[in-house]
């Protein structure tokens, strides 16, 4: 098990192309004045607050704060709109309130198919938001400016390969902010 998950984060090294276009998608976001939205369930939701305090606080080194939101961090905003509309609608109403045209939306599925998610998704591309969207291997949305597939199809090791995607990204985004 341990020689596949090594295995898996050498595959890492062919995703270069791809992590350094999301850092210019992000770098010019930032640069015009607009934000990161996050947003996942479960696991990702984790990881998609620890990218946004990332950004938020620091990386590794001092530097301004970088304008970035969590969607999946506000339990009474989540269990509102989950209670007043459903929970499909958790991220998508988040995003018609606080997103603007030129920010980004980070989504992370590791299935690719999580129906908040995908509405997240649509609900961004209908603001003209950038969309980044972090899922596992061969899942696919055409409605997303760049797609991030981890090379697993098992949840754990997709989790392990987006933070480690993400803290690149956030090392790199530091650097040339």
């Amino acid at each position: 098990m341990f020689k596949k998950r090594i295995e898996n984060f050498k595959k890492l090294n062919e995703m270069q192309e791809i992590v350094l276009k999301a850092c210019e998608i992000i770098k010019i976001a930032l640069n015009n004045g607009n934000k990161i939205l996050l947003c996942g369930n479960g696991g990702s939701a984790s990881d998609c607050n620890h990218i946004a305090a990332e950004f938020i606080s620091r990386f590794q080194k001092e530097r301004i704060s970088l304008p970035a939101i969590s969607l999946s961090a506000n339990n009474s905003i989540i269990t509102a709109i989950a209670n007043d509309y459903s929970f499909e609608n958790i991220f998508s109403r988040q995003i018609e309130g606080l997103g603007n045209e030129g920010d980004i939306l980070i989504a992370i599925s590791t299935s690719g198919k999580s129906k908040n998610i995908l509405k997240a998704i649509e609900q961004a591309k209908k603001q003209s938001l950038k969309v980044i969207f972090f899922t596992g291997k061969n899942k696919t949305n055409s409605n997303c400016e760049l797609e991030i597939n981890a090379p697993s199809d098992i949840t754990y090791e997709i989790q392990e390969m987006h933070i480690s995607i993400a803290h690149t990204i956030c090392e790199i985004i530091e650097k040339e902010i």
